[in-house]
């Protein structure tokens, strides 16, 4: 079925429903980045695969919404059909509601499902709308009734994460977050992230590609806590787990009756932009809006987790050095795919031992397809790479004792003097990052310049923001802290002492190449116990073939060099061949 007649089925049911335009997001009822195949409707009824976006139709209009990240590959995504793709977060260009608000006329009903659309978005939407003369209708499922072949809820068993990995029991963190809501009178909270249940848990599942989560909601209380899930993912040692804690398991469904029920005099807490608007009308009980108390304490790595962290880099490491090596001797007698590239990745990663999946799907992108941010090579859509030309690799690994991210470019072949120079300004940005020394409450947008300074000296700049959080053993791309050029969540954050995040500033020329380096930090305290710096952890080599030595300071070079030092003291014993290690010694040399 092409995506033209999906949408024609669409409009058939809008019209049913007395509904004017329809609202298809990408999340789902957790507010989750990646979602099980289940709740991939925005990607059904559009053909966009991009993990960011937001899909509205008219009975004459289908557009989607996204950023810069995803303009090429939408460009492509989306040329087969009548879908029209609106770039956001450019100057003057409206959002989807305020889109909906310039174009439908009064009276008009936008229907939207309310199992996933956040609270706290259903009432940005309707302050934007009302003015107008516009309703919102939150009770129909449209997809469900057109999408035939959708894919069943996932079933995969649930999983204890062992607190010789975690750090802390879940006891232990109850106790912390019980401690909050002491603070602040509240009785209840409500928590519905899939990330934030897994951790205060100690649970992994495999229910979402990438992320190992699964699919749950929970209630903390003053002495019990309940958790939500599929009875069938449950099995009797984890069963025990739970009960032993004095934890309740009930169905999944059966949430919206016990919040129901919940005492009218006691206070709920949640964060809006996280719960559903169907679990928030379901409340009973004062409500209290905020930051969920659980989604600071993950961010902040604790010392065990940071330990594990430092290992299992040093692994990662390792298997990149593999690959890479792999990857240098093969393209002197043949080319290799991205794909096979991809599968390399995940090969060599695996063989580290404590492996679980990648934590995104890899990002390999040779030359022009460098230049898609979030490029994914598949197997009948991809580049050969030869011994020629810039590749970009963002890869990475979950492993029981932790996530990784990295980003290498590489020269394949002698650079321009362009591409030199562009990669070392890059350089130059990630290095200024990763040496700051900044007081106590500074924020991702401050931090953020560093990355670019060098970059816009040259009249360059690059369309995504310069970090995320990393989660521990869950998802790759986790808040509230990142680097970034505006007032976002990430940007408007504070780092404190034990976050972990990604330092990856890039530059992408369309159609030619793209550059980025991405290493891994934590926020460190100073001696000075104002300050905070950052510890890097990702352990690979700089291509030096790609610096333009010329405009690197002495101190940057100085930096460089200790950098690579290090790199090749902590992987190289995870290096057997001797071949192998002669090579990465030499990827790890010194500067000049």
């Amino acid at each position: 079925m092409n995506i033209d007649i999906r949408i024609n089925l669409l409009r058939n049911e809008m019209r049913k429903h007395g509904l004017d335009a329809y609202i298809i997001p990408t999340n789902d009822p957790h507010q989750s980045e990646y979602v099980a195949d289940h709740w991939k409707s925005r990607e059904w009824i559009s053909g966009f695969t991009g993990s960011a976006g937001t899909v509205v139709i008219t009975q004459n209009h289908a557009g989607l919404w996204t950023d810069s990240r995803y303009f090429i590959q939408a460009e492509e995504e989306l040329s087969s059909s009548s879908m029209v793709m609106h770039k956001i977060k450019l100057q003057h260009v409206p959002q989807h509601i305020d889109w909906i608000s310039q174009h439908l006329p009064k009276g008009s009903t936008i229907g939207i499902d309310g199992n996933l659309v956040s609270q706290g978005n259903l009432e940005r939407y309707q302050k934007i709308l009302k003015p107008k003369g516009l309703s919102i209708n939150t009770s129909h499922d449209l997809i469900a009734a057109v999408w035939q072949d959708r894919p069943a809820l996932p079933d995969d068993m649930v999983f204890v994460h062992d607190v010789e990995y975690a750090g802390l029991s879940f006891q232990e963190k109850a106790t912390l977050i019980r401690d909050k809501m002491k603070e602040n009178d509240i009785d209840h909270l409500l928590i519905t992230a899939l990330d934030e249940i897994a951790w205060l848990f100690n649970l992994r599942g495999s229910d979402v590609d990438y992320n190992p989560v699964f699919v749950s909601y929970a209630i903390l209380s003053k002495g019990h806590a309940r958790l939500y899930v599929d009875p069938n993912k449950v099995d009797d040692d984890v069963s025990s787990y739970l009960i032993d804690n004095a934890n309740k398991i009930k169905s999944y469904d059966s949430i919206i009756e016990d919040l129901n029920n919940i005492p009218e005099n006691d206070c709920i807490m949640l964060a809006p932009y996280q719960v559903c608007s169907s679990l928030y009308r379901a409340i009973n009980g004062e409500i209290v809006k905020g930051e969920s108390y659980v989604k600071l304490e993950k961010a902040i790595k604790n010392p065990t987790e940071q330990d594990h962290i430092r290992n299992v880099m040093k692994r990662d490491g390792a298997a990149l050095a593999h690959v890479f090596y792999w990857l240098e001797h093969t393209l002197k007698e043949r080319t290799v795919s991205e794909v096979e590239l991809s599968d390399k990745l995940a090969e060599c990663r695996k063989a580290q031992g404590k492996y679980f999946g990648e934590s995104f799907g890899a990002i390999v992108g040779y030359k022009g397809n460098g230049a898609i941010v979030h490029y994914r090579p598949l197997k009948d859509k991809c580049a050969d790479i030869k011994a020629e030309g810039i590749l970009l690799v963002d890869s990475g690994g979950q492993y029981e004792d932790g996530t990784t991210d990295i980003t290498r470019t590489f020269s394949l072949s002698p650079p321009t003097q362009e591409q030199k120079r562009n990669f070392t300004l890059v350089l130059k940005g990630h290095i200024a990052l990763a040496q700051a020394r900044f007081p106590k409450g500074t924020t991702g947008q401050q931090l953020d310049t560093f990355a670019r300074q060098y970059l816009w000296d040259a009249g360059l700049d690059y369309g995504h923001g310069t970090g995320h959080g990393v989660g521990f053993f869950l998802n790759v791309h986790e808040g509230p802290q990142g680097f970034a050029p505006n007032a976002s969540e990430r940007g408007k954050t504070a780092h404190l002492p034990g976050m972990y995040t990604s330092n990856e500033p890039g530059y992408y020329k369309k159609d030619e190449y793209g550059i980025r380096t991405e290493n891994l930090v934590i926020t460190q305290e100073s001696k000075d116990d104002n300050f905070l710096h950052f510890e890097t952890v990702t352990l690979y080599p700089i291509d030096l073939r790609l610096i333009d030595e010329n405009i690197m300071t002495k101190s940057e070079k100085a930096r460089l060099n200790q950098y690579h030092a290090r790199v090749y003291d902590e992987v190289s014993p995870f290096l057997n061949d001797k071949n192998l290690k002669s090579w990465f010694k030499i990827k790890c040399r010194p500067m000049n």
